[in-house]
This record gives structure tokens, C-alpha cells and sequence, in this order.
């Protein structure tokens, strides 16, 4: 991936995608194949050696920790710098900058934070050691529609600030908006893979997952390829 790009992975329930993230920020084993980051093999890297390198991973669900506060749950993101308290501090004023929703409420237990403002914890939390991925599971899942858009907005802003983003979303509407670009899986297979504009035009992803169709027979816009071997 290139620096500050996005990259969608689209799919069905059991597609793989969970398992592609966790493969890559080394919570599950792969079976088959290699997972390189940033040039360098991670395939049994440990988790915390992963994170070191430059991945932030917000699971899906959020997972955000009830019981702590917003301001305790940034500082647990923050742990390789639990030794340097100014730059722990440093660091949760950039995410307060970036979310001011949180900054409104820093001694607020997470467990009763609106589902969005939990999304923007989980991300603010990977955002603490300034990335330079980060791997996104289902943002917008179980968000009203204008949370999903502001939860989109905040992920063009961390674009912008120049962190790559690799994305898992169910609606495939908006992360094609958003994307440069993306693969789409199918039982741990890229079946189709392009420019985010041409996948969005292209029929089988329109009758598959935006709802659309197009006439038999009308070409896809898309570069699509066949990739060969697992997830």
C-alpha cells in the first residue's frame, strides 16, 4: 500500500476478512502464504512487535473497555509509551484534536458512550502510537446513518494526515466512495480486484453488493483479475 491510500476489502459474512486482519496484526496463525508489512516478513511475528512496526487494528465491535474511562482506555493504546508520560500525553492531544468528542469527555466510563462515540474511542485508542496502517473491522457497523458518515469523515482526515488505511465494511457503498481501492473475497479468495471507481461500476459488484444490476452481457469497467492461493 502507498503512503495515506485506502484500501477496501470487500466480501460476504465467511469471506475471510476478519481473518485477513487478524492474520496481519498476528492474532491468528495463516495456514498457507506469508503476511510482509512495511518489507518485512510478520507471519509469526508477536502481536505487540507488530504494533511496534507501525499496524493499528480497530476490531469489530470496538472493544473498547467499559469499566475505564475514555482518557485510561487512549493511554492503554498508547503503552509503548507508558514510560514516557509527556509523549503519552502528546499523543492523546493529537486524537483529542482529531476527535474533539472525546476530548469533551476524558473521565467518562467508555461503557457509557453512545456506539459511535465508542467507534471513535476504538479508533482514537489504535491511533495512539501514530500508525502507519490501520486496519479497520467493520467501522460502521450497527451506526445511524449520519454517525456512519462522520465515522467515514474522520477516516478521510487520518488519510489526509498521511496513515494508509485498510478497511473491511459491509457497506460497500461507502467504502467504494472512500477507497482508492479494493479486492473483493470470496471464501479466502480475491475473486475481483481494481481502481475503488471501476469496482463500483463493475456488474457483479453492483448485483452482489450495492444492490444494482446492469444487462446481461454489458462489460465491466473494472480491471479484474483472478488471484490464485488462499487469504
Amino acid at each position: 500500500m502507498r503512503q495515506g491510500e485506502i484500501v477496501a476489502l470487500l466480501g460476504s459474512n465467511g469471506a475471510g476478512k476478519t481473518t485477513t486482519l487478524r492474520s496481519i496484526s498476528g492474532l491468528e496463525r495463516p495456514r498457507s502464504g506469508r503476511v510482509v508489512f512495511d518489507g518485512r516478513e510478520v507471519t509469526r511475528a508477536r502481536t505487540h512487535d507488530i504494533v511496534a512496526m507501525g499496524l493499528g487494528h480497530v476490531p469489530e465491535g470496538r472493544r473498547v473497555f467499559p469499566n475505564l474511562t475514555v482518557e485510561d482506555n487512549l493511554n492503554l493504546g498508547g503503552y509503548l509509551y507508558r514510560k514516557e508520560r509527556e509523549r503519552l500525553a502528546e499523543r492523546r492531544q493529537e486524537v483529542y484534536r482529531l476527535l474533539p468528542r472525546l476530548a469533551e469527555r476524558p473521565r467518562q466510563l467508555a461503557g457509557t458512550l453512545s456506539g459511535g462515540e465508542q467507534q471513535m474511542l476504538a479508533i482514537g485508542r489504535a491511533l495512539m502510537t501514530r500508525p502507519k496502517l490501520l486496519a479497520l473491522d467493520e467501522p460502521s457497523m450497527g451506526l445511524a446513518p449520519n454517525l456512519v458518515r462522520a465515522i467515514f469523515g474522520i477516516l478521510a482526515r487520518i488519510r489526509r494526515d498521511g496513515t494508509s488505511i485498510l478497511l473491511v465494511e459491509q457497506n460497500a457503498r461507502q467504502a467504494l466512495r472512500l477507497a482508492d481501492r479494493a479486492y473483493v473475497l470470496e471464501t479466502g479468495q480475491v475473486t475481483l480486484a481494481g481502481a475503488a471507481s471501476n469496482l463500483a461500476k463493475d456488474p457483479r459488484v453492483l448485483a452482489a453488493y450495492l444492490g444494482g444490476s446492469v444487462s446481461e452481457g454489458e462489460p465491466a469497467d473494472a480491471k479484474v483479475h483472478q488471484a490464485k492461493g488462499g487469504s
